[in-house]
């Protein structure tokens, strides 16, 4: 069963069919397609990824589950997590917020509820992230919550019509505080 996280300020959870439209909105818009596997987002590609995510086997190697970032007042949607289970002791995470709701510290403290859970309750040894080279938004927060950089991968990824680098970033249990 997927869990339903509380922060101080957000709850994540599992993703609800009323929750798609406005995933779906800040998904298409191009300051966040610019990192993203995809040119373009709309309704459909948020239902089809919903439908295909199985809530109830939370936590199984081999699959991504989509989390929603809500704010604890009203439960709007302020981003998401991906959540990707390598195997039964690593996990790889990935991190979107709608672009009216950046820099307001929301993927900062959503993390790391997320991490806590992850490394505490589900006693993860080990979490990557990785991320664009030139998304520097995304691995300066990686550093700030303090993930390790591991890995640079020159022109590993073809990615929009060009060869692209990457950074991997790790944290392992042991690590986390």
């Amino acid at each position: 069963m997927t869990p339903k996280l509380n922060s101080k300020n957000y709850i994540i959870r599992a993703f609800k069919y009323s929750d798609l439209q406005t995933f779906a909105d800040y998904r298409a818009r191009p300051e966040v397609a610019q990192f993203q596997s995809w040119s373009s987002y709309v309704l459909e590609d948020a239902i089809s990824l919903f439908e295909n995510i199985d809530y109830k086997n939370f936590a199984v190697a081999g699959n991504w589950y989509q989390l929603a970032i809500t704010d604890i007042q009203t439960d709007n949607i302020l981003g998401d997590l991906a959540v990707y289970f390598i195997d039964d002791q690593q996990v790889e995470i990935g991190f979107t917020i709608a672009p009216e709701f950046q820099k307001q510290g929301i993927a900062f403290e959503a993390i790391n509820c997320l991490l806590t859970y992850l490394f505490t309750e589900l006693k993860i040894h080990r979490i990557i992230a990785i991320t664009d080279a030139n998304n520097t938004a995304s691995y300066k927060l990686l550093e700030k919550i303090r993930f390790r950089k591991e890995a640079h991968f020159i022109q590993n990824v073809f990615f929009k019509g060009v060869w692209g680098d990457e950074f991997q970033y790790a944290l392992l249990s042991t690590e986390f505080k």
